[in-house]
């Protein structure tokens, strides 16, 4: 009986582990979602940091 529980036992480990890493490989929706957001955002943040410096060099210009 004890031999039977343990092989029962490690038949379900194996099925947790093996669900959990299948899905891991797969993309979904909201990941998908996730990923365009955060290109936007980085997008967002680059034109920012540009415009900080165009503001940064007219400060420049008028001050000579």
């Amino acid at each position: 009986m004890k031999k039977y529980v343990q092989s029962v036992v490690i038949v379900l480990a194996t099925i947790v582990l093996m669900a959990g890493l299948s899905g891991c490989t797969k993309e979904g929706p909201v990941e998908k979602a996730g990923k365009k957001i955060d290109k936007a955002v980085e997008k967002a943040g680059d034109q920012i940091e540009k415009a900080g410096e165009k503001v940064q060099d007219a400060v420049k210009d008028t001050q000579k």
